[in-house]
């Protein structure tokens, strides 16, 4: 089955060679890290068959947060987190875009514009939901940023997940919104836009925005998840941890040309795309975010200031009031795992099939070679 390291790994040297210094430290250490991903130049152990006995090498992951490989476990821990602090309540998934004008200025000012992205999305929806008019109170909000289309375009957006209420001023009060309305989008997207505005004019004075931002309309997108929050959540932990190509939609790679499938967005059906390998690699790396920057941001009751409140909001709209937060989570609740214990759930035995690899004693270390 090909994955993505084999792109990289065929045609990674000929796309290194043609843009040289002028690529971003960040491209240049993914591509790096994904070609030594789960090989030799790692550190890894020598794990037997608790089955059949046999021998394999298995070699670490490189962590890199752009890796389709990695990372499996972590997203199912902080789902597991989320789920936790979900409230007894109707939820809206609410998605900010940008015009497409602004995705070359973003695309060159990453670290810059993307944080600024997300803290115009939050606040403006938190502004206006604290509107009486509307909820008239303090919401919370999950905010991810996202970067690409189903087909690697390049396309900066914000999904939010956000409860349907907010708790009173006085923290007093649980004021549920309407089960089919938040807040208005026109007036969200406007708000949004100008604090968008507003931030780069005091942060990033040195750009010029292009002067069609300014007048055509910001596209906001805000519905009650129907089928419930946990699906929204799923979705949205896809984001947090995984990149814009998984290994599992590339189809072939042959003759210079990379196959991978995708599902069209209006009419849901799984369709195939072919590029040329230099140009699936260049879709691929604008999204890989700049080393540091957090694309999960959690404000309102989500963030962490809030998170007593949070909890007792969970007492109270469940019927268990209290004067108190509820107690911390036991291990039992969020149970953890040695190390042993996720190389047994994670690596079946690729001789037999039946049984699951044991940790026994790390590999040697060896010397990580050129991509």
């Amino acid at each position: 089955m090909p994955e993505v390291a084999d792109v990289l790994r065929r045609y990674g040297r000929e796309y290194l060679d043609r843009c040289g210094p002028d690529l971003l430290p960040s491209h240049r250490r993914a591509i790096e890290d994904l070609l030594a991903c789960r090989t030799e130049a790692l550190v890894g152990q020598l794990l037997p068959c608790e089955h059949c006995g046999q021998e394999h090498d298995v070699y670490h992951s490189c962590r890199n947060r752009s890796c389709p490989k990695c990372h499996h476990l972590d997203t199912e821990a902080w789902l597991a987190a989320r789920r936790q602090e979900l409230l007894p309540v109707p939820y809206f998934h609410v998605v900010f875009t940008v015009p497409h004008e602004l995705g070359e200025i973003i695309r060159r000012h990453q670290k810059d514009l993307y944080d600024i992205l997300l803290r115009a999305a939050a606040p403006a929806l938190m502004k206006l939901a604290a509107d009486p008019h509307y909820v008239g109170g303090l919401i919370g909000v999950l905010c991810v940023l996202h970067t690409w289309t189903r087909t690697l375009a390049y396309h900066p957006h914000v999904h939010c997940l956000v409860p349907a209420g907010g708790v009173s001023a006085d923290r007093t009060e649980w004021r549920p919104a309407r089960t089919s309305y938040l807040v208005p989008v026109h007036a969200l997207s406007q708000l949004f836009r100008g604090l968008f505005q507003v931030l780069v004019h005091q942060e990033r004075p040195d750009l010029t925005l292009p002067e069609s931002a300014s007048t055509k309309g910001w596209v906001v997108y805000c519905k009650p998840t129907v089928q419930g929050p946990e699906k929204v959540l799923n979705y949205l932990g896809r984001y947090v941890h995984r990149i814009a190509l998984t290994n599992h939609r590339l189809l072939s790679i042959e003759n210079g040309q990379v196959c991978f499938r995708y599902q069209d967005a209006q009419d849901q059906r799984w369709k195939t795309m072919t590029l040329p390998a230099l140009e699936c690699i260049r879709r691929f790396l604008p999204h890989v975010v700049p080393q540091g920057f957090h694309k999960v941001r959690y404000y309102g009751l989500w963030s962490p200031v809030h998170r007593p409140l949070l909890h007792q909001l969970q007492l109270w709209l469940g019927g268990h009031a209290s004067d108190q937060p509820p107690a911390a989570p036991t291990p039992e609740t969020h149970p953890t795992a040695s190390s042993s214990q996720l190389l047994r759930a994670g690596h079946p035995c690729p001789h037999c099939g039946q049984g699951l690899l044991v940790f026994m004693r790390s590999l040697p270390r060896l010397q990580r070679g050129p991509p």
